[in-house]
């Protein structure tokens, strides 16, 4: 199913940007510099190429589909679960932009605290929730809705993805990621 072949592909480099802000966090951890403009980057990857861009397809899209034909359980599985993680994951990069407005505003300890527990956090919650999107939730979708919403969460996901294509949404963010990997992976 095209819909869901592209959500994964997005997890893949999901999980690469997590796997950044963790290192990232890590060095500062270890006592090194703590590049503002780096995390906010990542701050900007996360709001704009996983939520905006990724969770869009996933809840306006899939999701939409799969409550409305799905029933109960799919009703469950994504309110209760897929959805209330996608806000605390929104509620991690919101404190971590507080942090990092704290920190570069008073250079303060505390702030600097919470950057690194709240950009690690977020690599915690985003790893496990991508597992149970493409191990239980995708899945479920793709085996069990109608031929027709496959078709039409595919066609949607396709104008999506041109629409962002055009904008260069995908080029910015993939960009983004690969230079921060250099830095905090590679280098």
């Amino acid at each position: 199913m095209y819909g869901v072949d592209i959500l994964v592909k997005e997890h893949e480099n999901i999980k690469r940007m997590a796997k950044v802000m963790r290192a990232a966090s890590l060095q500062v951890f270890n006592g090194e510099e703590l590049v503002t403009k780096d995390f906010y980057q990542m701050l900007d990857f996360v709001r704009n190429y996983a939520d905006k861009h990724h969770h869009k397809k996933e809840e306006d899209i899939l999701f939409e589909y799969m409550k409305k034909e799905l029933g109960k359980l799919a009703q469950n599985l994504i309110t209760n679960g897929m959805l209330v993680e996608h806000d605390l994951g929104r509620l991690h990069m919101r404190e971590l932009e507080a942090a990092l407005q704290e920190y570069e505003a008073n250079n303060s300890v505390d702030a600097k605290l919470d950057i690194v527990v709240n950009a690690t956090a977020y690599t915690y919650l985003i790893n496990r929730h991508i597992d149970k999107e493409n191990e239980v939730v995708f899945t479920f979708g793709a085996k069990n809705l109608t031929e027709e919403s496959r078709t039409i969460v595919d066609q949607r996901t396709k104008e999506m993805e041109e629409g962002a294509t055009k904008e260069g949404v995908q080029d910015k963010y993939l960009k983004v990621l690969e230079e921060l990997e250099k830095k905090y992976i590679l280098g």
